[in-house]
């Protein structure tokens, strides 16, 4: 776990799943893409803090996005 000027999640902050958010504002995944646009509007408010249930979700989309079973790993060859 981490502090980043906010809450602490379970290895992840606020500001860092609000800045994964940004990319999953443009997922394919309409759902996703229009629940990371909500939650990046509302983060602007001042004093803003997800609920646990926006928490819960964040997690798992930012999650989602590094769990990618098509994601291929190129090796050096030296």
């Amino acid at each position: 776990n981490f502090p980043v000027g906010g809450r602490v999640m379970a290895g992840r902050s606020v500001e860092v799943l609000l800045h994964h958010m940004c990319g999953c504002a443009s997922s394919q995944n309409v759902w996703e893409a229009s629940f990371a646009k909500s939650i990046l509007r509302q983060s602007k408010r001042k004093n803003w803090q997800p609920s646990p249930a926006q928490e819960a979700v964040m997690h798992r989309i930012v999650r989602g996005l590094f769990e990618d079973p098509e994601c291929v790993v190129l090796e050096d060859d030296e």
